[in-house]
């Protein structure tokens, strides 16, 4: 089943396509191709297939550490850059926001919601202006609000975080709690498993 690209930024031949560029590209550490297919919940021979599609074009690098190939963003060619600055504004808020909100102590769920979360599962419309964060737990509100600038600063657009203790995030009465859960939700935390 072909799979249409994502409305979130067009020039991007598939979801598939522009997650994989965002876990390689915004990270600073080298990944396998078998951790890369773990963290995108994809079949490895997919991920291989376009881990090497990239590679030929020059946009990804690979190398051999042992039996396993790392892949990396290729530096060494000048549209790297201006590209990496495409995929953290197409699908940069799924990795940033993890990696700015995991650290936060009593963080018991962390989702992307609102028009962001709307465009990355399909719901066609403009390219979202900003990001929406719930954060679900009994937390440090100044700790959030850290996350939530340093997110800002890396993707570029403003991030604006809601928290919610989890007995409202637990009650179906709430206006706001119905509205969130009966919309598109991009859960970040706790991580899905894959078996």
């Amino acid at each position: 089943m072909r799979v249409p690209a994502p409305p979130l930024m067009a020039i991007f031949r598939s979801q598939l396509q522009g997650e994989l560029l965002a876990r390689v590209m915004l990270s600073d550490e080298p990944i396998t191709i078998s951790d890369l297919a773990r963290d995108l919940s994809a079949p490895l021979p997919t991920v291989a297939r376009e881990v090497n599609r990239l590679h030929a074009a020059g946009i990804l690098a690979l190398n051999r550490q042992g039996r396993a190939q790392l892949v990396t963003a290729d530096e060494g060619n000048p549209a790297v850059r201006p590209l990496r600055d495409l995929v953290a504004i197409a699908f940069g808020p799924r990795q940033i926001v993890l990696e700015e909100f995991a650290a936060i102590p009593d963080v018991i769920e962390l989702h992307i919601f609102g028009s962001w979360a709307a465009r990355f599962v399909g719901e066609p419309g403009p390219v979202p202006g900003d990001v929406d964060v719930l954060v679900v737990g009994q937390v440090d509100r100044d700790e959030v609000y850290d996350a939530a600038d340093r997110a800002t600063r890396r993707l570029h657009r403003e991030v604006n975080p809601t928290v919610v203790s989890e007995r409202r995030w637990a009650d179906p009465s709430d206006p706001f709690i119905h509205q969130v859960k009966h919309r598109p939700l991009v859960q970040l935390l706790p991580e899905r498993t894959v078996s």
